[in-house]
Order: structure tokens, then C-alpha cells, then sequence
């Protein structure tokens, strides 16, 4: 049965990410890639991996756009392609983008991305159409290891803390990313 998100009341809808489970099986951006069919080369949604010395440790981090509370892309655009929900989702207007990619510049998490074939930019949009009909998004829907969770920050927040960032990952403060990490020992900032 698919996981459902809640939209009653919803504020600010994010993901959760917990280091601690996920193995880097990339399910997560496969399922990205074949529900929203995008072309060779356009990963919304993206397995990072971190790798620390001391302890010799390997961690993996699922990261797509995080539907910031505060959206770069939003200001950047000159266009006014992006636009944000009243439950935080973060939207483009496909066919009003000029591929100009000032989105990718102000993005600090490198989550548009650019499009050759189309001379557009493309980003994950929390697969709104699924929130809509009551559904969590696909990637979150498809993780096994339940280490990528969508929900509302308020409550992810309360219930796994309020940690946004890991180290070597760009800072919260600007974008307040609608996101909530539970790193690794290894991981934390």
C-alpha cells in the first residue's frame, strides 16, 4: 500500500533523510527517474556519498531539491518560472523557462538541472501530482530502508530534530532548506 502524506493543515511539506539506514541502493533516484521519465543525464534526485577518514566511515545522502523555506531559485528566476505552494512545494513553470540556468547558479544545493536536449531546466517538484491525490512522493514511496520520509518539517522536526546540514554541505541559514538530516557519527557538521 503506498504511504500517504498528509495535506490537511499542511505548512511546509519536507523530506527527511536518515544517514543511519540508508545503504546508497539509489532506489530512491531510479524511482525519480522513471516517474517523472526524464532523459539520460537529468538526475533530480541525487545519492551522494560521504566519505570520512577518521572513523573509516562511508555514509550516503539522498538529495533532491529541498523546497527551501526561503527558494534561491525563486529569487533568481527572471522569468518567474518557480513559484512556491502554500504547503512549501516548490514549482516551475516548465514552459516558461528560457534555460538561462541563474536557478542552478543560486541554488546551493545544485538541485535544478539543465537540460541540453530541451535548453531547459528541470527540478524535483516533491511529485506534486501525487501529493495532490493524497500520495507521499515516488522516491520516498520507494525506499525500502524508510531512510528518505516525506512529511511536515514542524512535525519531522519534532520528532527527529532539527539538524539541515552534514559536513561538507552548503549551510542552511540563507535557504532554510524544508529538510531534516539525521546524520552519521561521521557525517555530523
Amino acid at each position: 500500500m503506498a504511504r500517504q502524506i498528509s495535506r490537511q493543515g499542511a505548512r511546509q511539506v519536507a523530506f527527511l533523510i536518515d544517514m543511519n539506514r540508508c545503504t546508497g541502493c539509489k532506489t530512491c533516484e531510479i524511482a525519480c527517474k522513471a516517474e517523472k521519465k526524464t532523459p539520460d543525464g537529468v538526475r533530480l534526485r541525487r545519492v551522494r556519498e560521504f566519505m570520512v577518514e577518521t572513523p573509516a566511515a562511508t555514509s550516503y545522502l539522498s538529495i533532491a531539491c529541498n523546497h527551501c523555506e526561503d527558494p534561491a531559485c525563486v529569487k533568481a528566476c527572471p522569468v518567474k518560472a518557480y513559484t512556491k505552494r502554500p504547503d512549501g512545494i516548490v514549482v516551475q513553470n516548465h514552459a516558461a523557462c528560457i534555460g538561462c540556468k541563474a536557478c542552478i547558479s543560486a541554488c546551493p544545493y545544485a538541485a535544478p538541472v539543465f537540460n541540453a536536449a530541451e535548453n531547459k531546466v528541470s527540478k524535483c517538484d516533491f511529485c506534486v501530482d501525487r501529493v495532490d491525490a493524497g500520495l507521499a512522493p515516488r522516491c520516498a514511496e520507494a525506499c525500502q530502508n524508510e531512510c528518505l520520509v516525506a512529511g511536515e518539517l514542524a512535525a519531522l522536526q519534532a520528532k527527529h530534530g532539527k539538524a539541515r546540514t552534514v559536513k561538507a554541505f552548503p549551510s542552511p541559514v540563507t535557504t532554510r532548506p524544508a529538510l531534516v538530516i539525521k546524520p552519521t557519527r561521521a557525517a555530523k557538521a
